[in-house]
């Protein structure tokens, strides 16, 4: 973030006429991404990996993209802070017929006052220094917590403790000719809760989390509960180790669709892990291999993402990444299905320019 505005904030109109008392920090920042991205194989195309994906026949396809690009403000005005945060991943209104043209989407609007935060922002859930350095957008999501929503969390030295906006994410007793039905989230009315504990040092930093959800489609009143532990610790040199680990009924807070929270009115249990390790070739090239894999009870998915890469720095703010890697489906079949179970593979190369602003 280069650039640094500071302007004043006057309080009344009389207060056009005199000297400003107060003034707001204005910082602004984010990057512009290029990708090239080509994958191979049987799952459908994905702009970046997630924990979903559907089984296809067999295709190719390369893809240029900017839209991975990111653009954020940061105000500051005595204890007060605000943050928000736009790209342009996943935008429907994208379409290489007419201009490539994508929409902004919200990442974060948030404020921050005498240790509350309110607004949109990541998941107490999430540690982001433990996502792995990767050229696929976000890294192995099926293993790894990555939500963003609105929340009120309070935070005091090493404790945080949040409520954060309920969703139900799954579907209710199937019907007799064993078609989903999706839940209706119109029943979400107790906000789930998150405890979580940090501690850092010289080391790196660790952190433990709990959640804790009351689920209530249906009138079904059903408890959940997770727990999630997360650190990034420095090995060698300037190596460093980065891991995730997650169980319980985490449902849409881990894999990123690779697990529901509730499946055929069953609460669902997820395991979910993500390891990532890099290594400075150089001060500035460094490589980082990594890999996530989610299992869950009920659904009976089973899905991972493996993956090399190395990037080096042209400038002190232009990075040059290539990455190898392969997302791999192989559900198993649940007891209460008569589907055959998805079960495919797709490789991927991908080449990525990023300029920090």
């Amino acid at each position: 973030m280069k650039i640094t505005v500071r302007l004043p904030l006057y309080l009344s109109v009389a207060a056009l006429l005199s000297t400003p008392v107060l003034a707001t920090e204005y910082h602004f920042g984010g990057f512009l991404k290029a990708n090239a991205r080509y994958v191979e194989g049987n799952i459908a195309f994905q702009d970046s990996w997630t924990g979903g994906g559907s089984v296809t026949e067999s295709a190719k396809r390369s893809q240029f993209s900017a839209a991975e690009s990111r653009f954020n403000v940061s105000a500051k005005q005595g204890d007060v802070h605000g943050f928000a945060e736009i790209d342009f991943a996943g935008s429907s209104q994208g379409n290489a017929v007419f201009s490539n043209s994508y929409s902004p989407r919200l990442r974060h609007a948030f404020i921050e006052y005498q240790g509350v935060t309110a607004g949109q922002t990541w998941s107490t859930m999430v540690n982001t220094s433990t996502f792995a350095e990767t050229a696929d957008l976000g890294g192995p999501l099926v293993g790894q917590t990555m939500v963003r929503q609105a929340l009120v969390r309070y935070q005091s030295g090493h404790w945080q403790f949040a409520l954060e906006n309920p969703y139900s994410y799954g579907t209710t007793e199937q019907s007799t000719d064993l078609q989903k039905q999706w839940i209706d989230p119109s029943n979400d009315y107790v906000p789930d809760a998150v405890i979580r504990y940090d501690q850092q040092g010289d080391w790196g930093n660790v952190s433990v989390s709990s959640l804790l959800r009351y689920l209530d489609p249906d009138d079904s009143a059903q408890f959940g509960a997770g727990v999630s532990v997360a650190a990034k610790l420095y090995t060698l040199g300037k190596d460093d180790l980065r891991l995730q680990l997650h169980y319980g009924n985490l449902g849409r807070y881990v894999g990123t669709d690779a697990a529901r929270d509730i499946v055929n009115g069953e609460l669902e249990t997820t395991r979910s892990a993500m390891v990532a390790y890099r290594h400075f070739w150089t001060d500035a090239t460094r490589s980082s291999l990594f890999y996530g894999h989610t299992t869950t009870e009920v659904e009976q998915t089973d899905r991972f993402h493996i993956g090399a890469n190395i990037f080096t720095n042209l400038t002190p703010v232009l990075a040059l990444g290539v990455e190898l890697g392969r997302y791999q489906i192989d559900d198993q079949q649940p007891a209460y299905s008569l589907q055959n179970p998805a079960k495919g593979s797709s490789n991927y190369a991908q080449v990525s320019l990023q300029f920090y602003l």
